[in-house]
């Protein structure tokens, strides 16, 4: 596996505790499941607890250290309550990986307040109270590591993805305003831009009928996004996009708006094509009903 090659640079962190939030799932629990076979104490901070202690459960099981810190990271109270618990439990944290999201699809001109302000309240503000509760540990430490994992779709959007992708552009801009504010000798604040990863969040895309042209086939594995997580926090980068390269339209989208347009259009095309004959293929491949 991609992760596991990583391992040998990776080294330990036998003695690095790691807070992860969105960890019921995805990319998130794929994360907490790695550090901790990393030697970490993972803290795993979701709303869920039953899928928290689940992944809690393979990681002690596997020898590591877990603690299930049930939180809505949008609400300030919750968040800081998250932070102090796992403070009292191992004394520190050396990580915080940023990683809880939500995803309503719905084009602009048809975005609901009530969708735009859940998608904000978790992708941006859980974020930011995220970061705030740990940053004064993270100074008395002289030590960390934050790494927001935001998206591809926060450097251009795309339909009918405006309210996400509008958020990730926020997590964003605080990312880098957070940069510029600390000591990078001491803190380390980075970014992992992936594209469309194989998670729950990712069917979304895949079955709604309001996005076509994106073909399952192309979605990634969470594991590419850890292995870029995983780099992030052991060399200290500031931004990384999965796969690597992915930027390039973004670049372009910045130089000549009109031909990133056009790409994306014809992206779009290529990809319902594609789509189409996967379908067409599946359908003729099936077994014939029985009257």
């Amino acid at each position: 596996m991609l992760v596991e090659a990583l391992f040998p640079l990776m080294g330990s962190f036998r003695d690095r505790v790691v807070l992860v939030t969105g960890a019921s799932s995805g990319i998130g629990r794929e994360a907490a499941l790695t550090f901790g076979k990393l030697g970490a104490a993972v803290a795993l901070a979701a709303r869920r607890r039953e899928p928290l202690e689940a992944a809690a459960d393979a990681i002690t099981r596997a020898g590591g250290r877990a603690l299930v810190v049930p939180a809505d990271v949008g609400d300030a109270r919750a968040a800081r309550a998250c932070v102090a618990k796992v403070r009292r439990k191992w004394g520190r944290i050396d990580v915080l990986l940023n990683n809880a999201g939500v995803m309503v699809p719905a084009r602009v001109e048809d975005l609901t307040l009530p969708d735009w302000e859940a998608m904000l309240r978790v992708n941006v503000v859980g974020a930011l109270l995220m970061m705030q509760a740990v940053l004064p540990m993270m100074r008395t430490q002289a030590s960390g590591s934050i790494v927001n994992v935001a998206s591809l779709a926060g450097r251009r959007g795309v339909t009918p993805l405006g309210g996400y992708c509008a958020t990730k552009f926020a997590l964003v801009g605080l990312t880098e305003a957070l940069r510029t504010e600390v000591d990078a000798a001491q803190i380390h604040v980075g970014l992992v831009m992936p594209g469309v990863v194989e998670t729950p969040m990712a069917a979304q895309i895949t079955e709604d009928p309001r996005i076509t042209g994106w073909p399952s086939a192309l979605n990634m594995p969470p594991e590419w996004v850890v292995a870029a997580i995983l780099l992030a926090v052991r060399f200290r980068l500031r931004e990384v996009s999965v796969p690597p390269g992915a930027t390039t339209i973004e670049l372009l989208g910045a130089m000549a708006p009109a031909v990133s347009d056009a790409l994306i259009r014809w992206g779009r095309l290529a990809g319902e094509l594609v789509a189409g004959v996967t379908e067409r293929r599946a359908r003729g491949k099936a077994p014939a009903k029985r009257r």
